[in-house]
């Protein structure tokens, strides 16, 4: 299928690896000029040239903590002119109730929430003005259903998909949509730390970790960077125009809703 967006300018947040990556990727199969944000400069720039050399797109790198107003500021100066924007964010670290205090919560709130806030407010007016635009939110499943040891996503997460259900229902006449995806277990390494994170309290091995997990899920495996990048590139596509404020699930089955 032919997305339509081919020639566009996409910043895609945290991209260096994970589902990021998956987005980047996708996008720029599209024919979307990149710009690629992270905090390690070496991935970065690994990512940028994979992407280059297998899709002939331009690629623009900016080293920098997109959860600080300085990050922001870098990545907004190098950015241009952006037709796509996906915001994303490595997530906080689990734990119980008991275990946070405020300045947990405040991190937490500035990677997952204030930041994407942050990035739709300085890059939307302009895409406005221009009368088309897409956003992508890379939330959690969490969103709709919590995961007692992720606290700190569940309530960050939850906070920006409160902003985005309004906001994205005042930009969409002026051909702006705004959407959330929301991954369950993908193969990256948030995986790896949260069933790091398993093996060391249950004292079992990694494979027995990821096995046990994904027998929690009905499609019976991890999803990939790859499937949900497009997914990603779907939303941002010009088919997608009549999708404004959704949350789609992409978990493999794992969330039990019925909606």
């Amino acid at each position: 299928m032919d997305l339509g967006i081919s020639g566009k300018r996409a910043l895609v947040c945290a991209s260096s690896k994970g589902l990021g990556r998956g987005c980047a990727e996708a996008l720029a199969e599209a024919g979307v000029n990149l710009v690629l944000n992270a905090r390690g400069a070496e991935a970065l720039e690994e990512t940028a040239t994979a992407i280059r050399d297998a899709y002939g797109v331009d690629v623009v790198t900016v080293a920098a903590d997109i959860s600080t107003i300085e990050g922001q500021t870098k990545v907004l100066e190098a950015a241009g002119q952006i037709d796509i924007l996906v915001n994303n964010a490595g997530g906080p670290p689990p734990g119980m109730w008991s275990d946070w205090d405020r300045d947990d919560f405040i991190k937490a709130l500035d990677a997952n929430m204030l930041a994407p806030i942050a990035m739709m407010k300085a890059l939307m007016p302009a895409m406005m003005e221009r009368g088309w635009g897409r956003v992508v939110n890379i939330t959690s499943q969490s969103v709709k259903a919590p995961i007692a040891q992720l606290g700190l996503s569940n309530s960050a997460r939850t906070g920006l998909t409160g902003y985005v259900a309004g906001t994205a229902r005042q930009v969409a006449s002026k051909g702006v949509t705004i959407n959330n995806l929301l991954p369950g277990i993908h193969d990256t390494d948030r995986a790896v730390a949260l069933d790091g994170g398993v093996v060391k309290a249950k004292g079992i091995s990694m494979d027995e970790a990821r096995a046990a997990r994904a027998a929690t899920i009905p499609a019976g495996r991890y999803g990939t960077r790859q499937e949900f990048g497009q997914a990603c590139a779907f939303l941002c596509s010009v088919h997608a125009g009549f999708i404004v404020g959704q949350n789609l699930l992409l978990d493999g089955g794992a969330t039990n809703a019925t909606i």
